[in-house]
C-alpha cells in the first residue's frame, strides 16, 4: 500500500449527502478527498423529484452535476474506489481501498461516512423489471406521478399500515399486499379499513405486465389483482464492515448520530441513508450533508482530539 495522502476530511460516498458535505467543506477551504464506489441504489430510477430547481432530473445526472461542481474546486480530490478499511492511527483516520486492483489510501483528520445503504426486496421474479418505472420505494418521491391510479403497496415488514395511510393521500384505490409475511395488528387493520385501504394477505406469485408497465399482482392461487403501479417496502441494511471502530446503532441497524451528524467517536461522522431514516428524498440528504459539513468544519477549528486517543 502506498503512503497515505493527507487531507482535512475524507468523505466516503458520493450520493447527495456525500456530495453536499464535500462541496460545503471545500468551500470552507478544507482539503477534501471524496471516495465513491459508484454503486447508487437508485440507479434504476429514471426521474427524481422534489429537488428544488432539479425536479424530474435523473438521479445519475444529479450525481454527475454534483461531482463536477465538487471537482471544480482546487481543494477537492475525487476518486473511485471501494473502501475496505477505515481505522484510527496517531495522525488521524486512515482510509484504504482499491479500484480495479489499484490501491487507494488516504489519511484525514475527520471522516464522513455517506455510503448509503443496501436494500432487499420481497422475492418476486419480475419485481426488478418494473422497479424504477411502475414500482417505486419512496412515496414522497414518486407518488405524485401515480396519483389517482389503482396502486399496490407490497412489503413483508410490520410497518405497512403507516406507509399505506401516507400513500392513501394520493389514491383512493390502494391494496396492501403482505405476501403472507408482513403482520398487521387489529388496530392497523381497523385504521386501514376506515381509510378505504384493502388488505391482501395471500402470498404473491409475481407481478404481471408488459412493456407499457404493471397490470396486476398475481397471487399464488392464480388470482390477479389489477394494479397499474405500486410501491414496495424494502428491508434496509447498513453495511459498514470496513469500519474497525464500534459505533452506536439503533434497533434497525442505523448509525446513531446527533442532529449534526456526529457519531459517538470524535472525528467520525455519518450522514444520509446510513443514519435513522426520515423522508427518503434526495434534497433531504443533501441538506443533511450541508449540516454535517458545518459541524466538521467547526470541530476542526476547535481542534479534534487525535482519532487514536478517541477510540481507545
Amino acid at each position: 500500500m502506498p503512503p497515505a495522502d493527507d487531507y482535512d476530511v475524507v468523505v466516503i460516498g458520493a450520493g447527495p449527502a456525500g456530495l453536499s458535505a464535500a462541496l460545503n467543506l471545500v468551500r470552507a477551504r478544507r482539503r477534501v478527498l471524496l471516495v465513491d464506489a459508484n454503486r447508487p441504489r437508485n440507479a434504476a430510477t429514471l426521474r427524481s423529484h422534489g429537488f428544488l430547481t432539479r425536479d424530474g432530473v435523473s438521479p445519475l445526472e444529479l450525481r454527475k452535476l454534483g461531482r463536477e461542481e465538487v471537482e471544480a474546486y482546487p481543494e477537492a480530490t475525487v476518486t473511485q474506489a471501494v473502501v475496505d478499511d477505515v481505522h484510527a492511527d496517531a495522525g488521524g483516520w486512515v482510509v484504504s481501498g482499491a479500484w480495479r486492483g489499484t490501491p487507494v489510501a488516504a489519511r484525514g483528520a475527520a471522516v464522513v461516512v455517506a455510503t448509503g445503504l443496501r436494500e432487499s426486496f420481497p422475492s418476486l421474479p419480475s419485481l426488478r423489471a418494473y422497479y424504477g418505472t411502475s414500482v417505486h420505494s419512496c412515496v414522497e418521491c414518486d407518488a405524485y406521478e401515480k396519483a389517482g391510479q389503482p396502486l399496490a403497496l407490497i412489503g413483508e415488514t410490520d410497518d405497512l399500515a403507516e406507509r399505506a395511510l401516507v400513500l392513501a393521500a394520493w389514491t383512493d384505490d390502494l391494496v396492501v399486499f403482505t405476501n403472507g409475511v408482513g403482520r398487521l395488528s387489529e388496530d392497523d387493520r381497523a385504521r386501514l379499513h376506515a381509510a378505504g385501504v384493502a388488505v391482501e394477505d395471500r402470498a404473491i406469485a409475481d407481478l404481471e405486465g408488459g412493456r407499457d408497465g404493471l397490470t396486476g399482482v398475481r397471487l399464488v392461487d392464480g388470482v390477479v389483482v389489477p394494479r397499474v403501479a405500486g410501491f414496495v417496502r424494502p428491508r434496509w441494511h447498513v453495511d459498514l464492515d470496513f469500519l474497525d471502530t464500534r459505533l452506536d446503532h439503533d434497533e434497525d441497524g442505523f448509525v446513531v448520530v446527533d442532529r449534526h451528524g456526529r457519531t459517538g467517536v470524535p472525528g467520525l461522522y455519518a450522514v444520509g441513508d446510513v443514519t435513522p431514516p426520515g423522508p427518503e428524498q434526495l434534497i433531504v440528504a443533501a441538506g443533511a450533508g450541508a449540516v454535517t459539513a458545518a459541524a466538521v468544519h467547526r470541530d476542526l477549528v476547535r481542534g479534534l482530539r487525535p482519532a487514536r486517543d478517541a477510540v481507545q
